[in-house]
């Protein structure tokens, strides 16, 4: 009988797990899981300043700036919050306070990039200008 529900309470476990390229809704997403949700169709949001975007972003990126006012409105124009959405900064501080912000706001798929584009540079990643 032990092993039977230790059996189950595995099962649940794993099934309660996210999938390697599922990044957990509270922790950071990493690079290859930010790639899968990519391929997948999410979209990408820098939260950047304009003189940051201009020195590199990453490809099909909208930017909106967390710090201008009206930041929440400026997204939800440009964003589906059905739709899953991929956010990024410097390092991940603003991505980090955005992804909270756009989930309170009712985006019901918001992943952060675990340090910004520079471990998105520092992989090797692309980034255009």
């Amino acid at each position: 009988m032990r092993n039977l529900l230790a059996l189950a309470m595995a099962g649940l476990m794993t099934a309660a797990a996210p999938a390697a390229d599922e990044p957990a809704k509270d922790k950071p997403a990493t690079i290859e899981q930010v790639e899968k949700q990519l391929e997948k169709g999410a979209q990408l949001l820098d939260v950047r300043t304009k003189s940051e975007w201009d020195k590199g972003h990453l490809k099909g990126a909208t930017r909106v700036d967390i710090f201008k006012d009206g930041f929440l409105e400026k997204v939800k124009a440009k964003m589906d919050p059905k739709k899953p959405l991929v956010v990024y900064c410097h390092s991940g501080g603003r991505s980090a306070d955005a992804t909270e912000q756009l989930r309170e706001a009712g985006f019901t798929t918001v992943y952060d990039l675990d340090g910004g584009i520079t471990a998105w540079k520092k992989a090797g990643k692309p980034v255009e200008k």
